[in-house]
């Protein structure tokens, strides 16, 4: 990493969502303002690539939730969701590792297409939704080596991210973010 934009927290050995705001003097640089915007980030993303942006699927199955996430959508631990996984790609580069979680309830009715994204970005669906709703955005510092992030994509430096519930009709689902060494570096 070509910048100083962090000052690792001492908890970075394991990793911990926080509210932003606990998290915010740790932040340096311009990858504060991407972390804490409540915007779209697929937006944005297209914006600062020029229009090379693209999703590339990793994969997408039915599983259960971690107990974070799962305490974090209110759901039972066991409760079945649909786990995806994308590369957020800016000018040929990964920028930024995804994970949604999308509870099989929240998959009912017209919100079941949700289902068949395939490499069509999800937040371009969540920000046109009338009425959606986003909940508060909590951040956290991924250690080097940190098992949320896929082997081919982690670098030598640790990595921040963020996640926040949107809701559609009510129905919530997770996203997380994790923002790359390679989107770092272009900042």
């Amino acid at each position: 990493m070509s910048r100083s934009v962090i000052n690792p927290p001492a908890l970075a050995v394991k990793q911990r969502w926080k509210p932003a705001s606990t998290l915010c003097g740790q932040l340096r640089g311009p990858l504060r303002e991407w972390l804490l915007d409540d915007g779209s980030l697929t937006a944005r993303l297209m914006v600062k690539s020029e229009g090379q942006f693209r999703v590339q699927l990793l994969r997408q199955y039915w599983h259960h939730a971690s107990l974070s996430e799962t305490r974090l959508l209110d759901i039972a631990p066991r409760a079945r969701v649909l786990v995806r996984e994308v590369i957020l790609h800016g000018k040929d580069e990964p920028w930024v590792y995804a994970r949604s979680i999308l509870p099989y309830q929240s998959l009912q009715g017209p919100l079941r297409r949700l289902g068949k994204l395939d490499s069509r970005p999800l937040g371009a669906f969540l920000f046109s939704q009338p009425g959606m709703r986003r909940g508060a955005i909590q951040v956290s510092c991924f250690p080097v080596g940190s098992r949320k992030i896929p082997q081919n994509l982690c670098s030598g430096a640790s990595a921040w991210g963020r996640r926040s519930i949107f809701f559609i009709d009510g129905k919530p689902l997770l996203v997380s973010e994790i923002f790359l060494e390679k989107f770092i570096n272009s900042l």
